[in-house]
């Protein structure tokens, strides 16, 4: 016969399936052993179906001494193990109001991080809760979803108070300003925390730029849910959202401002943020501004969007986070900044005095992200590269977007809120993603820093190899290139190096030109067109179409094997037949703009007296354009002119086609190099390889075609291609010297290409400067943190507070909080030392190479 554990009474019936054991207990003595464990569970019953009840402000089981104590037989507690019915008793030295539920802190920690971790919703948590309870349905578990939202909701203010220390203010939570329990970005330039004193007179003062990324997110929709009146913020303004009554009464009156249409490309959140649907939706998505360099929410950098990306939402989101500091050089990145800040200063006039930047105190560049710069025309990929710009690094502005996959699957969840609940939980959200970048710093900046010291070191030489190269036929060039890129760093409205200022001419622009003479003679009547279906522009262009393809199909066959298959016989026999036809009609229509033609035919038939030969083809026959007529016959000057035009811009296109190809076989050769093993890998890269050099070998042929045309009928600037120029640029750029070589690659485009290997070779080496500013203001911020809280902890501040228990606390946990801060100070110290040793032995080493080469 089995005993009772305790007090060894027959037949115990009740055995704990939390306890540690297997042991059976009987009534009265599970309820005894359970006197300080209430939520324990029992196996087929509950501790309140054996009588054991709670008793708030008293010790279980004694009885309250006040003669009005009250009892609720209803209570539900929220744990981590399921949810509980209590029987409850209390009286109103323990609280004032009929109680109904309540949860342990144990249940709200956990469901505060797995919802920052797993992205869970409340209710999916509190049913998970219910089926841990009962998961048999069974059993009548009465629906307590609502208490613990709300009970949640204030656990996340609660900690976001506690955390930022507003606990310790003696002129209470009230007193707490706008984006004050914001968690700053460490790594960030703060003005008294992390800044020497004459910062703003430093000589290197770039280092202490503000690097700023606005963008917005369009997942994070928010239903036309509730309002403020029923569901206000309880923190409205004092971390990443903005006080929202100031910022929708801004909105308010500026509802009526037409957005500009973009003059770069067509883009959507320019042309498009009047017209986005909002049908049923409140806020159509957020506006936000991050540090560009470490991805954290600044404080009042984030706010609703009732359409699209509209300048009036985003300017205010951009004047609002910039009342939080003093730093006077910004680097500005925003995917639409080429339109955006066009007439910033103007809409900032506005705005509330409170908001306004003095440009002329501010040194403030404005940037595209790079992998959004492609989208942009030409201009806007020079004037707003990252890559260009002296002072900023290897910033690539594209921060923001690498955040928004991790919080859009709480989209699902927070659309349904209402106001006050969605901006207090995406808050919340900011809030952790930035404490969770704050701990990782140690290991996010020592990782950049190893990437970034390498990269430094192969680009510097890859510099000195391409200027090795320079020297001797661009000596002078060399030195003007210089100038001029120094020029342009110091006054951007100067020329820009980067762009080719060479005369662009493309053939599509020239025919599209000739279209419109075509057009504009048959409105007055002054076409001089002798076929309708053919102008004397169609025709000169169809004959260099039907040149080229000659020229092709001359290539084809060349390549064309001895024993070549039926397929590939076939094939070339169909181009054969379709270009002679081609030919033959354009031949006839040719006749009737050129009739001397006939007579130039007849005599150069006549010369060769009527010899038999063989059956010309198709790539062989001589076309007699104007500039292979020559003085030999009379030609229309307009069909000259014609020529000439399309000959030139035909010249340039085949340059720039050199160009590009230069640029794909630079980049296969060195990814090969890099990547490939293999014998499968590496054959297929040589066939690119060919494909490419068979496209380079196209374009150097219709170039001399083109340079040949121009200078026999015309005189041209072009200048005669040097087939020893079409070099692959894989040795200036990247460094991989053969000796003595003289390896010039394309003589075309050299000042391009120096001003981006140099810019590149110092972005790498500001990287690096300012990852070194970056982690020594990281262990400043700290420093200045742990003064922070030990300030708050001061026994003499805290001193005329009546309850001790609550004074102790306070000391208690800013002594806890400012140990955690030296904690991560030291952890980062210790694993940052011989990276950055290794670093100013790389940089002496590279400051006494540079010596030497002006020596």
């Amino acid at each position: 016969m089995r005993l009772c554990l305790e007090c060894n009474g027959p037949n115990p019936e009740y055995k704990c399936q939390d306890c540690f054991g297997s042991e059976l207990h009987c009534s009265t003595c599970i309820l005894s052993v359970h006197a300080h464990h209430l939520l324990h569970r029992l196996q087929r019953i509950s501790l309140k179906a054996l009588g054991l009840r709670i008793q708030l402000g008293h010790i279980t089981g004694q009885q309250c001494v006040n003669p009005h104590c009250a009892f609720n037989d209803d209570f539900v507690i929220i744990d981590m193990f399921g949810i509980h019915e209590v029987s409850l008793d209390f009286c109103g030295c323990a609280i004032a109001e009929n109680p109904k539920t309540a949860a342990t802190f144990h249940v709200l920690e956990q469901y505060h991080l797995l919802s920052f971790e797993s992205k869970i919703s409340g209710y999916e948590f509190y049913h998970g809760l219910c089926r841990m309870s009962d998961n048999t349905g069974l059993l009548l578990i009465k629906d307590r979803y609502e208490s613990f939202m709300q009970m949640i909701r204030e656990w996340r203010h609660l900690k976001m108070l506690k955390r930022s220390g507003q606990g310790h203010n003696l002129k209470g939570v009230e007193a707490t300003a706008q984006g004050e329990c914001a968690v700053l970005c460490p790594a960030c330039p703060h003005p008294g925390k992390n800044l020497p004193d004459n910062w703003k007179d430093a000589p290197r003062r770039w280092l202490y730029g503000l690097f700023l990324a606005i963008d917005a997110n369009f997942q994070l929709k928010r239903k036309a849910v509730s309002n403020d009146s029923v569901d206000p913020s309880l923190s409205s303004g004092w971390a990443y959202f903005m006080e929202d009554e100031a910022y929708k009464g801004f909105l308010d009156s500026n509802s009526d401002n037409t957005q500009e249409k973009s003059t770069c490309s067509s883009h959507n959140a320019v042309n498009m943020a009047d017209t986005k649907s909002n049908c049923g939706l409140t806020a159509t998505g957020l506006g936000t501004v991050n540090c560009a360099r470490h991805n954290m929410k600044w404080p009042n950098a984030v706010g609703d969007l009732q359409k699209g990306e509209r300048y009036v939402n985003m300017d205010y989101l951009f004047f609002s986070t910039l009342r939080h500091t003093v730093i006077d050089t910004l680097n500005v990145s925003y995917d639409i900044a080429c339109q955006w800040h066009k007439k910033l200063w103007h809409r900032m006039s506005t705005f509330p005095v409170s908001m306004h930047l003095l440009p002329t105190f501010k040194t403030i560049s404005f940037f595209i992200p790079k992998f959004h710069l492609p989208a942009h025309i030409k201009e806007c990929q020079t004037s707003f590269s990252f890559n260009f710009k002296s002072g900023v690094g290897r910033t690539d502005g594209e921060a923001p977007e690498c955040g928004w996959a991790n919080i859009n699957p709480i989209a699902s969840s927070t659309k349904e809120m209402g106001p006050g609940a969605w901006r207090d939980t995406l808050d919340d959200y900011f809030g952790d993603s930035n404490w969770k970048k704050v701990v990782k710093l140690g290991h996010t900046m020592l990782h950049k820093m190893k990437d970034a010291l390498p990269e430094r070191q192969d680009h510097h030489e890859a510099l000195d190899d391409l200027e090795e190269g320079l020297r001797g036929e661009y000596s002078a060039a060399l030195a003007q290139w210089r100038e001029h890129v120094e020029a342009w760093e110091h006054d951007p409205a100067k020329p820009n190096p980067f762009e080719r200022r060479a005369e662009t001419v493309t053939m599509a622009s020239v025919r599209l030109e000739l279209a419109r003479d075509d057009q504009n003679d048959i409105q007055t009547g002054t076409c001089l067109a002798l076929h309708e279906d053919c102008t004397p522009s169609v025709l000169i262009s169809t004959g260099l179409e039907l040149e080229e393809q000659q020229r092709q199909m001359k290539a084809d066959r060349a390549g064309l094997r001895v024993h070549a298959t039926d397929n590939q016989e076939g094939k070339m026999l169909q181009r054969n037949n379709t270009l002679q036809c081609r030919i033959d009609t354009w031949t006839k229509l040719q006749e009737l703009y050129m009739p001397s033609l006939t007579a130039l035919c007849v005599s150069k038939s006549s010369v060769s007296g009527g010899i038999a030969t063989a059956v010309a083809t198709p790539e062989t026959i001589k076309l007699w354009l104007p500039s292979q007529i020559g003085k030999t016959a009379p030609c229309d000057t307009c069909l000259q002119t014609i020529e000439w035009k399309l000959r030139y811009a035909q010249a340039h296109d085949a340059l720039c086609s050199l160009h590009s190809n230069l640029h794909a076989q630079t980049a296969i050769l060195k990814y090969k190099d890099h990547n490939l093993h293999g014998q499968g890998a590496n054959t297929r890269a040589q066939n690119t390889l060919k494909a490419v050099e068979a496209r380079l070998e196209a374009a150097a042929s219709m170039y001399e075609h083109a340079h040949k045309a121009l200078v026999t009928g015309w005189h041209s600037s072009l200048q005669p291609l040097n087939r020893a120029d079409i070099r692959s640029m894989t040795d200036l750029l990247w460094g991989n010297q053969r000796g003595q070589e003289n390896y010039l690659g394309s003589g075309i485009y050299m000042r391009i290409e120096w001003c981006k290997a140099r810019a590149q070779a110092m972005c790498w080496a500001e990287e690096v400067e300012l990852l070194k500013e970056e982690m020594q203001r990281i262990l400043q911020f700290f420093e200045w943190d742990v003064q922070c809280w030990d300030e708050r902890g001061l026994e003499d501040a805290l001193h005329d507070m009546d309850d001790d228990d609550e004074r102790e606390g306070l000391i208690a946990y800013s002594k806890c909080q400012a140990l955690l801060c030296r904690r991560l100070a030291e952890s980062f110290r210790t694993s940052w030392t011989d990276t950055l040793a290794l670093a100013d032995i790389f940089n002496h080493s590279l400051v006494t190479q540079q010596d030497m080469d002006i020596d």
